[in-house]
């Protein structure tokens, strides 16, 4: 498959809109988003225990499971969506306003995260579908769902704001500088390199 070729620059930000809201609209600080869905999710696990339509075993169990279903997600969005190929100018577009523009920029610390007001309406849209899907496991699954975002998040921030770590992010910080700098094809995993394990787009050797 092939993607849109960009060259990173070390520093800069590039504008994607001349309307002014709609270009304050892709920024955002990192520590918003991380506020908002982990606040979010204590609170539908809260709501979920104290109306007694969740148990806290249901909760921890769904919460897992939610946490690797975000992590799925992650990968097939990285992989198939921001790496589609672009196969025409509308295509081209879109996939570079999504994520080319990051590739391009990778420094840029407004756009790695998605706009909090994107992110709540889509959050309403999978609560309701979940609540349909598992009915009041969504209580558990939802939450889990989100931190496995912000968890996302904030791997995908430290990476690109931080020199490499003395820790275990540093193996992260390896995974996700090999997909920018040396292969854009494989590594699409963020959080956790687990899928591209499973899938087989680890890193090449050598």
């Amino acid at each position: 498959m092939e993607t849109t070729k960009v060259t990173p620059k070390n520093v800069g930000k590039k504008q994607l809109f001349e309307n002014p809201i709609l270009e304050r609209l892709t920024r955002t600080h990192i520590s918003i988003p991380l506020i908002i869905f982990n606040v979010g999710g204590i609170a539908m696990i809260y709501y979920g225990i104290t109306n007694g339509l969740i148990n806290a075993v249901e909760v921890i169990i769904s919460y897992v499971i939610g946490v690797l279903a975000f992590s799925l997600v992650e990968y097939l969005m990285h992989r198939y969506v921001f790496h589609m190929e672009p196969t025409n100018k509308v295509k081209a577009n879109i996939q570079y306003k999504f994520h080319g523009v990051h590739h391009e920029y990778p420094k840029d610390k407004e756009r790695l995260a998605m706009p909090p007001v994107v992110s709540i309406v889509l959050v309403c849209i999978l609560f309701l579908l979940f609540r349909l899907v598992m009915g009041n496991l969504v209580f558990g699954f939802l939450p889990g769902f989100l931190f496995g975002y912000t968890a996302y998040l904030w791997v995908h921030y430290i990476v690109h704001a931080f020199r490499p770590p003395s820790n275990i992010f540093k193996v992260l910080w390896v995974h996700h500088g090999i997909h920018h700098y040396k292969d854009n094809e494989r590594a699409f995993g963020v959080s956790s390199p687990l899928w591209d394990f499973i899938f087989r787009t680890m890193p090449r050797e050598g």
